[in-house]
C-alpha cells in the first residue's frame, strides 16, 4: 500500500507535457479543477475525462502507474461513495429500519466519486511531469506579484515544493521501519480495522524520529551551499513561455468555454 502512493513522485519523461512551462501546468490543473465543479451531469464529466485521457497520452506516462496512486484512496472514495447513497433523500429503491438507498443517492454517489477520481488524476499529473525544482519556480513566478505587499513568494514556494518532494522519501522511510518491525514479529495485516490502526502507533515514533533527522541533513546542506533565500539568487535555467504554452493554454480555454456553453445553453 505504502509503495502505491505516487503524488510526489516525479516520472522522467521527454514527453510534449513534460516540457511545458511549469506555469502553464500549475494553472492548467487549478482550471481543470475549476471545470470540474462547473460540470452537472455525466455527459460533462465524459467531456473532461476525454481531455484528461488525451493528456495522459500525450505525457506518455503508463495508465497503469498513474491509476496504482489511486489504491491508497479507495477508502476515502469507498466512504465518499457510501454516505452519499444512504445520506441523500428522493425516490427510495431499498430500505432497511434507518438505511435507504435513493435513486438520487446513487446519481450523486457516481457524481461526486468521478469527480474526486478525475481531481486526483489530474493533480498527480503535475508532480509527475514537472521536477520539484521547476514547480519551485513556477509556483514562486506566479506568486511574485504578492511579494510586493510583502508575501516571501519564495520560501512558500520552496516549502510547498519540499513537502511535495518529500512525500515519497517519507513513505520510504515508513516503508523501511514496517519491514524492520516485522521482521522483529510485529503483525500489521492481521485483524479489523481498528486493530491494524492500532498497530501502527508504534511506527509514528521512529517515523518522526527519521523526518526530523532527514529536516536536518536538508537544512545543513543548503546552509552549505549559502542558501539565503529568493534575494539575489539567480537559475542555471530560466523558465519562459514557448508556443507549446501557448497552444495548450487555447485548448484550455477551449476546453472551459464548451463546459460552459454546455452548462448554460444544453
Amino acid at each position: 500500500m505504502i509503495r502505491d502512493i505516487t503524488l510526489g513522485q516525479y516520472y522522467s519523461g521527454n514527453s510534449p507535457i513534460h516540457k511545458l512551462d511549469p506555469r502553464t501546468k500549475i494553472l492548467g490543473v487549478f482550471a481543470f479543477i475549476v471545470s470540474l465543479f462547473l460540470v452537472k451531469d455525466f455527459v460533462g464529466f465524459a467531456i473532461c475525462t476525454f481531455a484528461l485521457g488525451i493528456i495522459v497520452s500525450i505525457s506518455r506516462i503508463p495508465l497503469s502507474f498513474i491509476l496504482r496512486g489511486m489504491k491508497p484512496i479507495m477508502m476515502i472514495l469507498a466512504f465518499t461513495f457510501f454516505l452519499n447513497i444512504f445520506m441523500v433523500d428522493g425516490r427510495i429503491l431499498w430500505q432497511w429500519k434507518f438505511l435507504k438507498i435513493t435513486e438520487e443517492g446513487i446519481y450523486r454517489a457516481l457524481f461526486m466519486g468521478l469527480r474526486l477520481i478525475l481531481l486526483i488524476i489530474s493533480s498527480s499529473l503535475l508532480t509527475l511531469t514537472t521536477k520539484p525544482i521547476e514547480l519551485t519556480d513556477g509556483l514562486e513566478k506566479l506568486m511574485s506579484p504578492l511579494g510586493r505587499i510583502g508575501v516571501p513568494s519564495h520560501e512558500i514556494a520552496m516549502m510547498m515544493s519540499i513537502a511535495l518532494r518529500f512525500i515519497p522519501t517519507l513513505l520510504s522511510e515508513t516503508d523501511k521501519i514496517m519491514k524492520a518491525q516485522q521482521a522483529r514479529g510485529a503483525d500489521f495485516e492481521t485483524g479489523n480495522i481498528l486493530q491494524r490502526a492500532k498497530s501502527l502507533i508504534p511506527i509514528l515514533v521512529p517515523l518522526f524520529i527519521s523526518a526530523f533527522r532527514i529536516a536536518s541533513d536538508l537544512a545543513m546542506a543548503m546552509e552549505a551551499r549559502c542558501y539565503r533565500g529568493g534575494r539575489g539568487r539567480t537559475r542555471m535555467n530560466a523558465i519562459k513561455f514557448g508556443k507549446n504554452d501557448v497552444f495548450a493554454g487555447v485548448l484550455l480555454v477551449l476546453l472551459i468555454a464548451i463546459l460552459i456553453f454546455y452548462r448554460r445553453f444544453i
